[in-house]
């Protein structure tokens, strides 16, 4: 428990990259307890914009404090992309 950023979750990158403000699943026995936004993405005690795969991290998350161990974290990113006639 970090003081101003609440609880943040200690974690491994297994696939991809995660990114500071990325939309985040937080998936516990299958199921998606919640949906929301990374606020905050840590290497040791740094702030940084984003965490390759095989690198440890801290992230905590807008408006959720519930982490557990075991817990598995989806980050994604939304695009738009311009749909074109042809």
């Amino acid at each position: 428990n970090i003081t101003k950023v609440g609880k943040v979750a200690g974690c491994q990158v297994t696939e991809g990259q995660v990114q500071r403000g990325a939309k985040v699943r937080l998936i516990r026995d299958n199921v998606v307890i919640h949906e929301g936004t990374l606020s905050t993405l840590k290497r040791f005690k740094d702030e940084v914009k984003e965490v390759q795969v095989g690198q440890e991290c801290g992230m905590a998350f807008e408006n959720y404090q519930d982490m557990r161990a075991g817990d598995v974290i989806e980050c994604f990113r939304v695009e738009k992309v311009q749909r074109t006639l042809d």
